[in-house]
């Protein structure tokens, strides 16, 4: 299988995280590319045609692409148990799409910079994004602990990549003020092999 990749992406960050968690990171090809939203690599356009990392190439079906796709696939394909069958599947799945979320937002606010001109840069869209963020975060940082204190799932990698993300791009808006269980949380997760074998 090969990995359509970017080391700067969060979402590709996710999947690469969730294979080391599994011990499964040699079974997967990293074929990185350089694209952007404006400035789409070819050969990611013919994996997925929405020219979006990740991918997921297999030699049997369908390239996977969306992270949660792909993710739920590798974990599938390898019985990882990140993702439960019992009632914490849709605590685990509402987690994931918390971290995506703020994801989605910070990048949104890079994109914002640094593919328009200048003059057309919107303060109000940048702002607009981080509101966003610091919700999904204030929600983790008051109702999510006990679930971010269990045993690590899909949420888990998502939220930790999101956080991380944050550190790498938005470092200036100290996402840790006021959100101290969470802080402390990011500061041990991101202290497992999975995580430091990834940093941006």
């Amino acid at each position: 299988m090969k990995l359509y990749h970017s080391p700067a992406s969060p979402f590709v960050r996710k999947v690469v995280v969730l294979l080391h968690e599994l011990g499964k990171a040699d079974d997967v090809e990293l074929a990185t590319v350089t694209t952007t939203a404006l400035a789409s690599d070819a050969s990611l356009m013919a994996a997925n045609p929405l020219a979006r990392l990740p991918a997921l190439e297999r030699p049997e079906g369908v390239t996977l692409y969306d992270s949660r796709v792909i993710t739920a696939f590798l974990d599938d394909l390898f019985k990882g148990g990140m993702y439960p069958t019992d009632g914490r599947r849709w605590e685990t799945l509402t987690l994931e799409a918390t971290g995506d979320g703020i994801m989605d937002s910070a990048v949104s606010m890079v994109y914002e910079t640094r593919l328009r001109e200048p003059e057309q840069v919107s303060e109000a869209w940048i702002e607009a994004q981080w509101g966003k963020v610091e919700r999904g975060l204030d929600a983790l940082n008051t109702r999510w602990m006990s679930h971010l204190s269990g045993p690590v799932g899909a949420g888990h990698i998502s939220v930790a990549c999101a956080l991380g993300y944050l550190d790498f791009r938005h470092e200036g808006r100290d996402w840790r003020q006021g959100r101290a269980a969470l802080a402390e949380w990011f500061a041990g997760f991101s202290e497992r092999p999975s995580m430091a074998a990834t940093a941006p």
